[in-house]
């Protein structure tokens, strides 16, 4: 059972789903850079560069520190943008433990590879993570999550126990998460979806 969360990323869509996790009454870390605005961030108890006009419940810890964010963490979310991937995964890759459920929210093909973002985890990480290697995705805004109004998203992997543990993590009232072992389409689908609805006007 997950009790305690790391997020890897402070802008929008890090600070909604750590916000979203939080007001579930999980332990949640917010890691992000100082460039970031984290200090301001710990001050206000708001994300008013990325996020602004949303608290930041009480059991949301705002750190620049990269052993503070992943102490005892049960999963780690990769909310950084598509681009940024593989660089964070370097970042915390000696921190990360077998077993812990990783979740990857960006949106995206890498440019210089043309790899899947989980594809990209499973080249920076040893073969012992590549079975807890999840994604989630959907048609959904950082702005309408952090404020609890309806969102579908899906939670993908290659097994249907770790799809469904992602599943019960994130699922709320005004949340829903369905659970899928179609990788490649949730992935192709996320990064696709802007270059379809220009294509078509």
């Amino acid at each position: 059972m997950v009790e305690r969360v790391a997020v890897l990323g402070a802008g929008s869509w890090g600070t909604a789903l750590a916000v979203l996790l939080a007001n579930k009454g999980l332990s949640v870390r917010l890691w992000g850079r100082l460039e970031d605005g984290v200090q301001e961030m710990q001050k206000s108890r708001e994300n008013r560069f990325f996020l602004p006009e949303v608290r930041l419940p009480e059991g949301l810890e705002v750190t620049e520190d990269k052993d503070q964010v992943m102490m005892d963490a049960d999963a780690v979310v990769f909310a950084v943008p598509a681009q940024a991937v593989r660089e964070v995964v370097r970042r915390f890759r000696s921190f990360l433990q077998p077993g812990r459920i990783l979740i990857n929210t960006a949106k995206g093909i890498e440019t210089q590879s043309l790899l899947r973002l989980s594809q990209v985890l499973k080249q920076e990480l040893p073969r012992e993570f590549w079975p807890c290697i999840s994604v989630l995705s959907g048609p959904s805004h950082a702005e309408e999550v952090a404020r609890d109004l309806p969102t579908a998203v899906v939670a993908a992997a290659d097994s249907q126990a770790v799809a469904e543990a992602v599943q019960d993590l994130f699922m709320t009232p005004r949340f829903r998460v369905y659970a899928n072992l179609d990788v490649v389409g949730v992935e192709l689908g996320a990064a696709l979806k802007n270059v379809i609805a220009l294509s078509t006007g």
